[in-house]
C-alpha cells in the first residue's frame, strides 16, 4: 500500500510518498515547494491572500503528484505558521475549496507525540527512556517517554524563524544585547519542561528537524549523502562553539558554513541558541540525530492504528484561539 503525507511548514510545503506494507514507511518519492510562509505574515500573524494562494497551488500540485504515484491520501497538515494565524480557519477553508484536500493543523503537543514515535521507532527500545527535541520555524516540541508514545509532550513558542524575527532582526550580525535577551526568553519558556526532563533522567536524547540536522552537520556530523543509516551525534559543547561562529557572521555568510543552507542561514543562529540552551538546561551533553520526524510519525500511526486514527485526529483539529504560553499535556493512552 502506498500513502502520501503533505506537510506545510514555515519555509516549505513537503510531499512524501511512502510504501507502508510490512509496518515500515519506505519513501519512494519526495517533493518540496519553497513558499517561506513565515516571511509573508502580518504583524499579528495573519497570512496574506497572495501567500494563501501560493499555498493552495502547492497543495494542489502535491495532491496531483500523489495521484500520479498511485498513493492514498494525502494526509495533509500545517504546522505553527498556520496553526497560530488569526485567519487559520479561512486559510484551511481556502485550501479545501481550491484543492479538495482537507488540511488540518495539529496541536503542538500532537506534533511532539508523533515525532517522538518516529524517533522511538528509528532508535528502537535499546534507547531506553527517551527525550525528544524538534525545532521548527514557529515552535519547539519536546517529549519524554519510556514506551511507544511519550509520557508527556510540550510545545513552546521557540521556533527558529519566530525568534529570529523577534530578537535578531535589529542588527546583522546581532550584538551581545540581542543574544542575551534571546537566551533569557528561551530560559524562561523552557524552565518547567527542562526541570521535568532533568527529573526523568533520560538514557537517550534525540533531536530531529532540518534545523537540528544542519546544526549537527556544522558541528561535524556526516553529510546527508552518506545516507540515513550513518550514525550522527550532536554534542552540546560543539553546538555552543557553533553559536559563537554563527553569531560572528552576517546571515547571508552563514550559508558558506558546512551544512547551513541559504534558505535557513538567517534563522540558523536562533536555532543554535535554542538547541544549546535546551540541552544545557535539561542536563543533556549529547543527542542522537533522528532522520525520522513528524511525517514518519504520521505514517507509523496510520500503519499501526489504521486510517480511522487519522480521520479522528484531523477531524478533531478545529480552529481554536492560539496560546502564547507553554502547553504541556500528559499522554494517557494509545489513542492520544
Amino acid at each position: 500500500m502506498r500513502v502520501s503525507v503533505v506537510d506545510a511548514g514555515s519555509n516549505t510545503v513537503r510531499l512524501m510518498i511512502a510504501d507502508v506494507e510490512g509496518g515500515v514507511p519506505l519513501p519512494v518519492h519526495t517533493v518540496k515547494w519553497k513558499l517561506r510562509l513565515s516571511e509573508q505574515v502580518g504583524a499579528d500573524g495573519t497570512i496574506g491572500g497572495e501567500a494563501v494562494e501560493r499555498l493552495v497551488e502547492a497543495v494542489a500540485e502535491a495532491g496531483e503528484t500523489a495521484l500520479r504515484w498511485k498513493a492514498a491520501g494525502p494526509l495533509a497538515f500545517a504546522t505553527a505558521v498556520v496553526r497560530g494565524a488569526p485567519n487559520r480557519a479561512e486559510v484551511l477553508e481556502r485550501v479545501a475549496a481550491g484543492t479538495g484536500i482537507r488540511m488540518c493543523t495539529l496541536p503542538g503537543e500532537t506534533e511532539a507525540e508523533l515525532t517522538f514515535l518516529a524517533a522511538r521507532r528509528w532508535l528502537g527500545w535499546n534507547a531506553g527512556p527517551l527525550a525528544l527535541l524538534d525545532i521548527g520555524g514557529g515552535s519547539l516540541e519536546v517529549a519524554f517517554g519510556r514506551g511507544r508514545l511519550p509520557d508527556f509532550a510540550a510545545s513552546l513558542p521557540l521556533g527558529a524563524n519566530r525568534l529570529t524575527r523577534e530578537y535578531l532582526d535589529v542588527r546583522d550580525p546581532p550584538g551581545a544585547g540581542e543574544l542575551k535577551e534571546l537566551r533569557r526568553r528561551i530560559r524562561h519558556e523552557l524552565r518547567d519542561v527542562a526541570a521535568r526532563i532533568r527529573w526523568e533522567s533520560p538514557r537517550t536524547a534525540a533531536v530531529s528537524s532540518r534545523t537540528f540536522q544542519q546544526l549537527a552537520r556544522l558541528c561535524g556530523a556526516a553529510p546527508g549523502r552518506f545516507g540515513p543509516f550513518e550514525p550522527r551525534t550532536l554534542r552540546r559543547r560543539d553546538l555552543g562553539a557553533a553559536v559563537h561562529t554563527l553569531a560572528a557572521l552576517p546571515g547571508a555568510e552563514r550559508a558558506q558554513l558546512p551544512g547551513i543552507s541559504a534558505p535557513r542561514a538567517e534563522q540558523s543562529l536562533a536555532g543554535a541558541v535554542v538547541g544549546h540552551t535546551a540541552l544545557k538546561l535539561m542536563g543533556l551533553r549529547r543527542a542522537v540525530v533522528s532522520p525520522w520526524a513528524i511525517r514518519e510519525g504520521i505514517l507509523l500511526r496510520y500503519i499501526e492504528d489504521g486510517a480511522d486514527w487519522w480521520a479522528r485526529t484531523a477531524g478533531s483539529c478545529l480552529p481554536v484561539v492560539p496560546s502564547s504560553g507553554v502547553s504541556l499535556r500528559s499522554v494517557v493512552g494509545p489513542s492520544a
